[in-house]
């Protein structure tokens, strides 16, 4: 089994009035072997987006106009991502498969993942799960390899080393299963709540949440997914304390 972990820099966030390129591709394989999943060195590309990259993008990732003057376009740059590739992964595959869909191979977002395994993390950020979970400490880890991040290449070989450490606490079929859906958010980001826990405001504030779900025509789909899981779970708790 290969799983493909794919990262992207892009010349910014596509919306619904603004489209954007690719500017980089970068892998990282994770392969099944006998003795465990072995982690391969990180390839990326650069790549022609046709346009202008914006200076607000450049000072996230500093990939300059002239950087990609010589670079294959993205339909020739996407040409053989996906070959021998089992599943998909990236730190958010919400952002990644606009720019990549993969066709019929499933995807694992460890962003997704890492809100339901590691709720308690102080950020699920790329970075943030990196020291959380202290990678640099494995044997296999080169911290050479993961500079500078911003960059599609040192990215997509952090997420390798998350997606390995997601491995041994749930199953690739429940990853799978996950990101498919709505992101299950661990702390509110916004109002009268901001920073407080999901998983606490059915004890603390059951209406805010059923506002959230009923009346408040959000469409944010994590945010009214994730009151409505949690909702759910306060019934469920509910009803089993009173039979």
């Amino acid at each position: 089994m290969r799983i493909r972990v794919i990262d992207v820099e892009t010349t910014g966030i596509p919306s619904e009035t603004e489209t954007h390129a690719l500017v980089e591709i970068g892998t990282c394989d994770l392969v099944q072997s006998p003795s465990g999943w072995r982690i391969e060195a990180p390839v990326s590309t650069l790549v022609n987006p046709g346009r202008k990259i914006p200076i607000e993008a450049m000072a996230v990732h500093h990939i300059r106009d002239r950087d990609v003057a010589g670079a294959p376009p993205p339909d020739r740059a996407l040409l053989t991502l996906g070959e021998g590739a089992t599943y998909f992964c990236a730190h958010n595959i919400d952002f990644e498969r606009k720019f990549y869909a993969g066709g019929e191979t499933p995807w694992i977002c460890t962003f997704k993942s890492a809100l339901r395994v590691w709720p308690d993390a102080p950020s699920h950020s790329n970075q943030v799960l990196r020291y959380f979970l202290d990678v640099d400490a494995q044997d296999d880890f080169d911290p050479a390899l993961a500079m500078s991040p911003h960059r599609a290449g040192p990215d997509a070989y952090v997420t390798a080393f998350i997606l390995r450490e997601l491995i041994d606490q749930a199953s690739i079929e429940d990853m799978v299963r996950w990101s498919s859906g709505p992101a299950l958010l661990a702390k509110v980001g916004f109002g009268k709540h901001r920073g407080k826990r999901w998983s606490e405001l059915a004890a603390i504030d059951r209406g805010y949440l059923e506002w959230i779900v009923d009346k408040s025509g959000m469409d944010d789909r994590d945010v009214r997914a994730t009151a409505k899981h949690y909702l759910k779970i306060a019934d469920e708790n509910s009803n089993g304390g009173t039979t």
